[in-house]
């Protein structure tokens, strides 16, 4: 009988926050982990504390930057790779109007940080912007990717990981404890993404799913040094390549590329940039999300050594580290949670 204070099902962006934060807190755990969530597939990786549609503040996102920063830090160091590339975001005008309403946020104390309060003008005789753009502070990338792969690896390593499908008929839950299979545990913590449709304890929390796919495109001329913003994301990757994301299917729950999907996307893109281009990759994922764009944190209405930590969205890479340490601290010492991110808002309705 192998013996841990966590067990934790899901090895996202989600599962990776928890385990570092088990790591700094001296706590042992068992990540069961088999690879069917690609929802960081699609993710762009993204830090930016603007809500671009509307230039409006994202939720605690003063609190959940500097947390990020300190955290891809220490796993740079830890895994030896490259993880976090700071560029600014562009938002591209598509009229005057715009340019207006990003003034009048960007005089906002909230905000004044993160929008710079001129119009940018553009350089780049490959991208057609003729309004300029809004420069966003504060932002960049985390290569989600290598994040998971490395990590998983370094789990294997410290021998705290398991790759297998999870059986929720092997969970047997005590007052104290929670037995599975051959490990005992203190608690038990879901964060598997949008596995959590099949699973009995939390599948009536109001998850959501939205299939998207991005393109990876090689374009040698662009020359592009910040992430672009108009109707779609481009995002610079290394070697003259970018991501060109992405789409959004609320039907469709496979994880199979279409053409309808790099249809959309390159006609959007055609729109942007008029330079040379290579279509290198396309991939698919499914992402959870959650109708009040908030996280699902919490313990089961019933097992307290029972919980989730699901439902980042869009912004995982931010409010992930964030969270699991809210998490850890509602479990370990009964801190309450944020009432944005407990569960029991839903629960209670």
């Amino acid at each position: 009988m192998k013996e841990v204070d966590y067990i934790i099902v899901g090895c996202g962006l989600a599962g990776v926050s928890l385990c570092e934060e088990l790591r700094a807190q001296g706590k042992s755990f068992l990540v069961f982990d088999d690879h069917s969530q690609q929802s960081s597939i699609v993710a762009a990786g993204l830090y930016n504390p603007v809500i671009l549609k509307r230039f409006t503040g994202v939720w605690k996102a003063k609190e959940q930057l500097e947390m990020a920063a300190s955290f891809y830090g220490h796993l740079e160091k830890l895994l030896g790779v490259k993880l976090d590339y700071k560029l600014p975001v562009y938002r591209r005008f598509a009229s005057i109007e715009e340019q207006n309403d990003w003034f009048n946020a960007s005089d906002k104390p909230s905000l004044e940080n993160y929008l710079h309060p001129q119009v940018i003008s553009n350089s780049n005789s490959s991208i057609d912007a003729p309004f300029g753009f809004g420069k966003v502070m504060e932002t960049g990338r985390i290569d989600t990717s290598t994040l998971l792969q490395h990590y998983k690896l370094y789990l294997k390593t410290i021998n705290s990981y398991a790759q297998e499908r999870f059986d929720y008929n092997a969970v047997a839950m005590g007052d104290n404890e929670v037995n599975y299979k051959n490990v005992k545990a203190k608690f038990i913590v879901f964060a598997e993404g949008f596995g959590m449709v099949q699973n009995p304890f939390f599948k009536e929390l109001p998850l959501h799913v939205a299939k998207g796919e991005v393109l990876t495109i090689k374009a040698p001329n662009l020359k592009m040094e910040f992430i672009l913003k108009a109707s779609i994301f481009v995002v610079p990757e290394l070697d003259d390549c970018y991501s060109v994301g992405a789409t959004y299917n609320w039907e469709d729950k496979t994880h199979a590329i279409t053409e309808a999907a790099k249809t959309e996307l390159l006609d959007k893109l055609e729109g942007l940039i008029s330079c040379d281009y290579e279509v290198v990759n396309q991939v698919a994922g499914i992402r959870p999300t959650v109708k009040d764009r908030r996280p699902l944190v919490g313990r089961h209405p019933e097992y307290k050594n029972m919980a989730i930590l699901n439902g980042l969205g869009t912004r995982g890479v931010m409010i992930g580290p964030y969270v699991a340490k809210q998490l850890f601290q509602h479990l370990e010492h009964d801190t309450p949670l944020e009432t944005e991110i407990d569960i029991k808002r839903f629960q209670a309705k």
